[in-house]
Parts: C-alpha cells; sequence; structure tokens
C-alpha cells in the first residue's frame, strides 16, 4: 500500500532525515521507534504533506509511492490534490489533542466539519455519524461528549475525540503520532485496543508512532527504529525484541525499569553506544535502603475539597472532593510512591503537603509542627525544607529569564547567597551537580531538550538545600533513555544530600523501582499501601492489579 524510497529532508543545512526507506502492506501497522529529534514526526507529515515551507526534500530520487487501485508519488503532488488525499484516505492522530481541538468550538461541531468534509451526507445524516464515531470511540454518553468543549473533557476523551476525527473518512492509512505519551497506562492501553479493533474492523494500515518500545511490542507487526534521521535497524517485531542486532536498540529496549528486579542502577541508551553497559550489568543490587526511624510526615485523614458552584452572594454551594481521608506517613531518607489514575488526587495530594493548597479537615504535621499552626519562621524554614519539581519543566521556567537567573531567583528570595559573585558560584555548582555543563548558565530554556530542562527545575530544587522533595509526574513526558538518565540522576543525589522523595506518577514500574514503600490512590481515596514489592507481586484490589496489567509490553 505505501513504498517510501530514499527520503532526506533538510532545513537549512541541518538533514534530520537521510535517505529513509520502508514499505507498508494492506492491514499492517508499522511501528516507528525512537528518541526526540529522530526524525519520527518529520517521517509522518512528509507523508501526510505537511512539511513547513523551509523544509526541502533533499533527494530527487526520493519517492512515496501511495497505490489501492492507482499508484501516485505523493511528493509530486500539489497542495489541491493532497487535499482530495488527506483526511480521505490518509488521516493522522496528533499528540497533542488539546492543542489541535479549537478550544472555543464544542468537540461535535469539530467532528461535524469533519464528517461533512469526508462525506457527503446531508447535517441530519452527518450528526447521526458523529454520535455513531463517538459511541464506536467507546465514549461514555455520546450526545454529552458532542456538547462539550475539550477543556471538559480527560486527556483520554479527547484523544478518542481525535481518533473519530480521522477515521470519519474511512482512511485507507491511519498515520498516530505519540497518540498516549502523557496518558496513564489504563487510558493508554484502552487506546491500544482501540486502534487494533479499529484495524480489524476497517483492514485499516496503520503508522504508530512512539519513544516506547513497550507500546510498540503490544501493537505493531514491523518495527522500524529510527536515530538521528538514519534507520537503525527494520524488521518483525518478534525479531526485534528477541534479537536486536545494533547497540542503539538494545540501548532502547535496556532502559526501561526492569519489572523482575531492581538493578543499583538503570542502563542508558549512552551505555551501550560506549560499550560500558557489561560493567554497569555486575554493578551491586540494592541493598535494603537506610530509612531513618525519624518521621518527617504524620498526615491524618486529609480532606481537600475545591468549590464548583456559589450563589450570588460568593457562598460555596457546591464541592468536588478531591482528597478523601487519606493517611500518610513519610520517614526521613525514604522514597514514598504515588500512584493513580488521572483525576485520582495524586497531584492536590502532593500540594496539600506543601501547604499550596489549603485542606478543609485532618491534620498534617510536618516535624511534629501542624502546617495550619507554623509561626512566620517554621514557615520560612519549610519553604526552604520541602520543595516541587513540577511535571512540565517548560511551563515552569520563565522563558526571558536565563537558566542562571531562574535557579539564583530562590537563593537571592532566602537570603542565602548576599553576593552575586557566591549565587553565580552557588548556580555553576548546582549545575555540575545535576551534569549541565557551565555555559547553561547564560542559556535560555528553549535552548535545551526536555531531559535538559528537567535537569535544570532539579537544580533549582536543590538550590535551598531541602530535606524533601515532590517530583509530580516528572518523567511522564520524557523519552524512555531520558527517563532513565533523570531517574539516575535522583537516585545519586538522594544518597549523596540525603533527601527524602516524594515521587508522584501514574507509571508503576517507574514507582516500583524508585521507591521505598507505595500508596495507590483512587478517586480521592488511599485504597492500598505497602511496599513496592508488596504492592507489585501481592497487590490486594482490582484496581492495582489492573494497573500493573496495563504497563506496556508487561
Amino acid at each position: 500500500m505505501l513504498k517510501v524510497e530514499n527520503l532526506s529532508v533538510r532545513f537549512g543545512n541541518i538533514t534530520v532525515l537521510k535517505d529513509i526507506s520502508f514499505t507498508l502492506e494492506k492491514g499492517e501497522i508499522l511501528g516507528i521507534v525512537g528518541e526526540s529529534g529522530s526524525g519520527k514526526s518529520i517521517t509522518s507529515l512528509s507523508l501526510m504533506g505537511l512539511l513547513p515551507p523551509q523544509a526541502i526534500i533533499d533527494n530527487g530520487s526520493a519517492q512515496i509511492t501511495f497505490s489501492n487501485g492507482s499508484s501516485e508519488n505523493l511528493l509530486t503532488l500539489d497542495e489541491k490534490s493532497f487535499q482530495s488525499i488527506r483526511g480521505k484516505r490518509i488521516a493522522m492522530i496528533f499528540q497533542e489533542p488539546l492543542t489541535c481541538l479549537n478550544p472555543s468550538m464544542r468537540c461535535g461541531k469539530q467532528l461535524l466539519e469533519a464528517v461533512q468534509l469526508n462525506s457527503n451526507l446531508a447535517r441530519t445524516a452527518s450528526k447521526k455519524r458523529c454520535i455513531d464515531l463517538l459511541e464506536e470511540m467507546q465514549l461514555p454518553n455520546a450526545q454529552k461528549i458532542y456538547n462539550s468543549y475539550p477543556h471538559q473533557l480527560s486527556g483520554g476523551q479527547k484523544q478518542r475525540v481525535m481518533i473519530a476525527m480521522a477515521i470519519s473518512g474511512n482512511p485507507e492509512l491511519l498515520i498516530a503520532d505519540e497518540p498516549t505519551t502523557a496518558l496513564d497506562v489504563t487510558v493508554q492501553k484502552g487506546l491500544i485496543e482501540l486502534l487494533k479493533s479499529l484495524r480489524k474492523k476497517y483492514s485499516m494500515s496503520m503508522i504508530f508512532i512512539s519513544h516506547d518500545l513497550g507500546l510498540i511490542k503490544d501493537i505493531a507487526d514491523k518495527v522500524m527504529i529510527l536515530q538521528h534521521g538514519n534507520i537503525v535497524e527494520q524488521g518483525l517485531v518478534n525479531q526485534i525484541f528477541e534479537s536486536p542486532q545494533q547497540p542503539y536498540t538494545k540501548g532502547l529496549l535496556a532502559c526501561r525499569p526492569p519489572i523482575s528486579n531492581r538493578p543499583y542502577r538503570l542502563l542508558t541508551v549512552e551505555d551501550f553506544l560506549t560499550g560500558d553497559f557489561e560493567k554497569k550489568l555486575t554493578e551491586k543490587n540494592i541493598t535494603k535502603p537506610q530509612i531513618s526511624s525519624n518521621l518527617l510526615y504524620n498526615a491524618k485523614k486529609i480532606v481537600t475539597c475545591f468549590t464548583t458552584k456559589r450563589n450570588l452572594l460568593g457562598k460555596p454551594t457546591s464541592q468536588f472532593m478531591a482528597v478523601k481521608e487519606v493517611d500518610l506517613e513519610l520517614f526521613e531518607g525514604e522514597t514514598l510512591g504515588i500512584v493513580g489514575e488521572s483525576g485520582s488526587g495524586k497531584t492536590t495530594l502532593g500540594r496539600t503537603l506543601l501547604n499550596l493548597i489549603k485542606n478543609q479537615s485532618g491534620f498534617i504535621y510536618y516535624k511534629g509542627v501542624r502546617l495550619t499552626k507554623m509561626n512566620k519562621q517554621f514557615n520560612k524554614d519549610f519553604r526552604k525544607e520541602v520543595q516541587l519539581i513540577f511535571q512540565d519543566p517548560y511551563s515552569s521556567l520563565n522563558p526571558r529569564k536565563t537558566v542562571g537567573h531562574s535557579i539564583s531567583e530562590p537563593l537571592k528570595v532566602h537570603g542565602i547567597c548576599r553576593k552575586k559573585k557566591e549565587r553565580k558560584l552557588r548556580v555553576l555548582e548546582l549545575l555540575n551537580k545535576v551534569a549541565l555543563p557551565a555555559d547553561s548558565y547564560y542559556r535560555y530554556p528553549h535552548e535545551f531538550s526536555g531531559g535538559q530542562r528537567q535537569r535544570i527545575v532539579i537544580a533549582r530544587a536543590l538550590a535551598l538545600n531541602p530535606k524533601v522533595i515532590i517530583c509530580d509526574e516528572i518523567v511522564s513526558a520524557l523519552d524512555v533513555s531520558v527517563q532513565a538518565q533523570v531517574l539516575n540522576l535522583l537516585k545519586d543525589l538522594k544518597e549523596q544530600l540525603n533527601l527524602t522523595l516524594i515521587f508522584i506518577s501514574h507509571d508503576l514500574a517507574v514507582v516500583k523501582y524508585i521507591s521505598d514503600r507505595i500508596i495507590v490512590l483512587k478517586n480521592g481515596e488511599l485504597i492500598e499501601s505497602g511496599t513496592s514489592d508488596e504492592i507489585f507481586y501481592q497487590p490486594k484490589t482490582e484496581y492495582t492489579k489492573n494497573l500493573i496489567g496495563s504497563i506496556p509490553g508487561l
């Protein structure tokens, strides 16, 4: 159905795709895997005719032959010709549904527009087709979804609306570009099952792009591994997973936190490219963690609510209970994992422990002092000792300030280093600690990759010599290789600085690797707690079993 030959794409002097060639049969799913910047999305945009104007197809012999009855080279088509193919014969699901859906239009209107563009149905028939598509996406109450705005839906629901729009024209080829990146493992698993059923129902070919090899193992028939715009390896899924030939592929497979054991450090792609992995494999395994008996946090029956409706006088008339009577203890030197799906109350609990959100009832004690009864001096010390690392490092860094300014700001606010020269030396020391070059001091956030930005916010959190760091989904949107580097860095810093961590995530494999104890939240309630091995190997509730069963490639 699809044949790509010698495709090269460059932007100015930078070549981002180098002689890419692959084929796709009817009804087949091809997985394209690689780190950020490997050329995955540029490949998909080339197939859709959506490359930006500055992109140059750098090879006169390049061809993209799309055939189903009649063969045509997509690279020779003008925009008008491509419009008869795009959406009807080749459709695409983009990575971030919130940026692809118009926030000022109801989801139903946007879906209706796609249906009417891709079919000759009258308005009444088109609306019925929209409802049918939403029901086919296994969305609860399709009529309600049809009348909702994008911000009123969860991430998984928005992604399903995007899939409905993509398949509205019954395309022969569906391209899914990282459609599950920031979703819960359970929502992710549901989407994978949905895409498989759609492939079967419509005999549709599919290209599934991801940086997660576990996901690719679950869905694809064939795999193509990309690195810096080159094809490193391609073949059948079982062949690539069972006997990878290239060090880069071996590295991608190995850097995911293992399920069966807890190595001292995670392997990275770099270890395989440099040949250091054999030495790393023989390093000591984690011994019993050195956890003090000093109780840092003691929380009893925490309840946190948000007002959803007020009367004319501004008095709350309706509330949503985000955290429901949760008990929690945190000892000095331990890592406590908090897991659950989106909306389970993980982030709200973290911010309640930070006293950024006030709890309506219950008690939270830090070092024996109740958070609501802190005096001014203790509050200042508390703000230094307990730090938060946000989920999205880009939105938590000021794009108009240099990295040096962002990291030195808390030092200035708390009067730790009074002279500018002292602050600069402290920032350079912190950058070195998180393995970033000294010239990062003068650069801006947009000049760094996702993993590097995560290191910057870790350095900023360490600036005040904290005792507790709350990590809120800090590796959820990172490549598996970068994820391994950040997790290794956190473990090193924890040992060097005697840190105590609260690690919030929906990824049980990551939480199991880094945590000593885990608590599981569902709809704001604590439904299970125990050591990481107890939770993973002897789960007591169906909810926890479902979370574990949803881990990709398990």
